[in-house]
């Protein structure tokens, strides 16, 4: 069941704080955000856009990092500072011309599970909050900012018959 769902997938949408990160924000003497990212997931949102899979980043905060980390992977559509979640994916849905089964989400906490409600496929990162987790339609087996991402990106390309073991994608080792 979980293949078949992954394995329509065109749009993934992903929250920041706690899936693309492990949730802790660092903050300098001047107020200046640090956030650690995986290398591995952006490694695995790159293969899954030179794919076709479409990638949206919605976040309720702002954050410099996360213009860098969005621009540095070639994601061209990153929503920040976003309070109604639900309504931003309808559109989304909508401006994409794709079919709610069509469409994955993966966050962690509270302000994602209106999201979830939107799409066909719902992800919760291991370490995300128990209301999330009993909402989703799979849990992650890594915690959010420790390769979560990586193995949503691997079962969709895997279910999709994308995986580079396949021998069709090719990308720079550069990260």
């Amino acid at each position: 069941m979980i293949e078949e769902w992954a394995a329509r997938i065109k749009l993934l949408i992903l929250d920041v704080d706690g899936v693309l990160t492990d949730g802790h924000i660092i903050m300098n003497a001047r107020g200046e955000e640090i956030k650690c990212f995986h290398v591995r997931d952006g490694h695995g949102l790159r293969l899954l856009m030179s794919a076709g899979i479409h990638v949206v980043i919605i976040t309720g905060r702002k954050s410099k990092t996360v213009e860098h980390r969005a621009r540095d992977l070639g994601i061209q559509e990153l929503y920040q500072g976003v309070k109604d979640k639900e309504s931003l994916v309808k559109k989304l849905i909508q401006h994409q011309k794709v079919d709610k089964e069509e469409v994955c989400c993966m966050g962690d906490d509270l302000p994602d599970l209106p999201m979830f409600n939107q799409v066909g496929f719902s992800i919760a990162v291991a370490d995300a909050c128990p209301e999330l987790r009993t909402e989703a339609d799979f849990v992650t087996r890594k915690r959010g900012g420790k390769g979560a991402v990586r193995e949503v990106c691997e079962l969709i390309l895997k279910a999709q018959g994308k995986w580079p073991n396949n021998g069709i994608i090719t990308l720079p080792l550069e990260e």
